[in-house]
């Protein structure tokens, strides 16, 4: 199978702090892949490192065949932060178009309104929005020039139940369509929606399979029960 992300050795320290030790991992296309750990765990250090914006202390990191941070890949790459990044004076189309044509992507603004659900919203001021609605804008940044990977950091903290039903939906519906989604949580529960996960601690790597294949792995019934033992095992 094809991987999207490979990672040898990879290290990164910041203030004489090692937030990802000696890391290791292949994630394949195509796939939903979930890095779940809690916070601190170096989840974002990881996607910054992915997205090119986080220098490496050691270690190699390819992304979609090449080195991370190449300019080839800017084009190929979706990012959505944790906060939202989108202009709150500007209305939600307005902000689309700005982004497209900044980054020298085709905008295709109408059809990513209605894939994230604010077609309603189009002429609508971001600073007036909905927290939840703000997450959408975001991720339709994200989606602008349709990405062939996606990468989401806690994309669905603060958003309401319906909304993370909603936004899981279409996360899946973009996997069908052969684009690879990295998406980092804490919430274990969130485990099950995934294809493959990626489990880290103190900026290691505990464990990498389906949930079931973990689960079957530490004789557990859920993710939650599987970390806390692997985390027993490595203590």
């Amino acid at each position: 199978m094809e991987v999207a992300i490979k990672a040898s050795n990879l290290g990164v320290t910041k203030d004489g702090f090692e937030i990802l030790k000696n890391v290791s991992v292949e994630l394949s296309a195509g796939k939903i892949i979930g890095l779940l750990g809690p916070s601190g765990a170096g989840k974002t250090t990881f996607i910054r490192s992915v997205i090119g914006r986080q220098k490496l202390s050691h270690g190699s990191l390819d992304v979609l065949g090449l080195p991370a941070g190449s300019a080839a890949l800017r084009s190929q790459i979706g990012y959505m932060p944790q906060t939202p990044a989108a202009y709150s004076d500007l209305t939600v189309q307005q902000n689309l178009a700005y982004f497209a044509k900044m980054n020298g992507q085709a905008s295709h603004v109408h059809q990513l309104l209605a894939k994230v659900g604010l077609a309603k919203q189009a002429n609508q001021l971001v600073g007036s929005l909905s927290g939840g609605q703000k997450s959408r804008v975001s991720l339709a940044i994200a989606l602008l020039g349709s990405p062939k990977l996606l990468v989401l950091d806690e994309p669905t903290v603060g958003v309401d139940p319906v909304l993370r039903k909603q936004l899981w939906e279409l996360f899946h519906d973009l996997a069908q369509t052969g684009v690879t989604l990295l998406v980092s949580s804490h919430v274990m529960d969130e485990a099950s929606r995934c294809d493959e996960l990626v489990l880290i601690r103190d900026g290691q790597i505990l464990a990498q399979g389906s949930p079931k294949e973990l689960e079957n792995r530490t004789k557990t019934s859920n993710i939650e029960d599987s970390f806390l033992k692997l985390v027993e095992s490595k203590s």
